[in-house]
Order: C-alpha cells, then structure tokens, then sequence
C-alpha cells in the first residue's frame, strides 16, 4: 500500500483494474486514477506554496499534523 491516502487509494483501483476485463469498468478507474494525481499535484503546489510564505512555527506545525504539509 503506498505511504499516502491518495497512494493506497490510487493503488487499489490499480488493483481493481488488474482483477477486471471490462473496458468501461477500466475507463472509469483509469479515469480515477487521472484525477487522484491531479489532486496529489495540487496538494504538493500548496505544501510548497505554505512552505515559501512567512508562517510561524505553531501554524507549520498544526499544518503538518493535518497532513497540509511535510
């Protein structure tokens, strides 16, 4: 499973992909897929975003517990 909600979510429906023939089903998860790597993407831009801005350190933290940032 990957380190990640978005990875493990990403590589279940890789493993749903690989237990089914039926293209619309493929489509449809690979469709998914697309979009959960448009949203890893994002997450990573804000991170970065955070990370540059003058924050002090008790908000960096309470980001970092959510997961906002690494």
């Amino acid at each position: 499973m990957g380190d990640t909600t978005l990875e493990t979510i990403d590589d279940l429906l890789q493993g749903v992909i690989e237990e089914t023939d039926d293209s619309d089903i493929h489509y449809k998860l690979q469709s998914a897929r697309q979009l959960i790597t448009v949203v890893q993407d994002r997450h990573e831009q804000i991170g970065e975003t955070l990370t540059k801005e003058d924050i002090d350190e008790g908000t960096l933290d309470t980001l970092r517990e959510l997961g906002y940032v690494e």
